[in-house]
């Protein structure tokens, strides 16, 4: 969500159980102004707020260029000190799903994930369980990594790609109609696309590639892996990911006003497809 809209934001997602409060509200927003200025961002924003143990994760990024490509991100655990966030490692997204233990809070600890399954290390083949370590801050950054790449959404329209290829905000973008808000292939993923750059151009009469060069979520698998809900008589839509519980989308219909947000555990519900295979 934008550091503009903040306070409104997070009046939003409080009725739906994801709760800061006034204070800890007033004092993010006035350490991610200053987070911005510092860094002198074009503009910054509130990631979402990961669960811990001991602590909570507050996670924000900004960018000075490219709104898609650009992105840095920041944690903290107290809403006023920001620490930057490491790059994700291939390592890290790959032992992220099979962590079962929580969040502690705190960026050094290392914690234990045993494997039971064959694989092959310095040429011999391990036939029982091994124990791999992974710090919390690379597991931290591996799991916004991948809620990233599955939840983050924008409504159409909302973003740009210029001709040179940088992505930016669409000054001139008014909001979904009340029609197009309730369809699900009106909003996109908010990452670089994975499918090739005419595939989204050719399921839409009225393409336009300077709009359409993201992946729509209605291709998603399984069907059914997102909901949307129409709220304050049909001028607020919620979209919400079922594969990561806390992740919501908001969108004021015919209004510039959209943004995302995450409150949960940073835990992945792997087995949806069977959950909605008996739905």
């Amino acid at each position: 969500m934008n550091l503009d809209s903040i306070l409104n934001a997070l009046e939003i997602v409080g009725h739906h159980g994801n709760i800061i409060s006034t204070e800890e509200s007033i004092v993010l927003s006035n350490s991610l102004l200053l987070l911005q200025n510092e860094n002198h961002f074009r503009k910054v924003y509130f990631w979402g707020r990961i669960f811990g143990a001991d602590k909570d994760y507050y996670i924000a990024y900004g960018y000075v260029k490219d709104a898609l490509l650009g992105k840095i991100y920041y944690y903290s655990t107290n809403c006023v000190d920001w620490g930057l966030l490491p790059q994700p490692t291939d390592y890290a997204k790959t032992l992220v799903p099979l962590c079962t233990t929580k969040f502690i809070g705190d960026p050094a600890t290392v914690i234990d994930i045993l494997i039971d399954k064959e694989e092959t290390s310095l040429g011999k083949v391990l036939t029982g369980p091994i124990v791999r370590k992974l710090k919390e801050e690379d597991r931290l950054s591996a799991t916004i990594y991948l809620i990233n790449e599955d939840a983050c959404v924008v409504p159409r329209g909302a973003l740009f790609k210029r001709s040179d290829g940088v992505v930016v905000e669409n000054l001139n973008f008014d909001g979904l109609s009340a029609l197009e808000s309730q369809e699900i292939r009106c909003f996109l993923h908010f990452r670089s696309p994975h499918q090739k750059w005419n595939t989204n151009l050719l399921t839409r009469v009225d393409y336009n590639y300077a709009f359409d060069f993201l992946d729509t979520i209605d291709t998603d698998i399984p069907k059914g892996c997102w909901t949307i809900q129409q709220c304050a008589g049909g001028i607020l839509t919620l979209v919400k990911s079922l594969y990561w519980p806390g992740m919501v989308i908001y969108h004021y219909v015919e209004t510039p006003r959209y943004g995302f947000v995450y409150f949960g555990h940073g835990k992945k519900i792997l087995d949806l497809p069977f959950m909605l295979n008996v739905l």
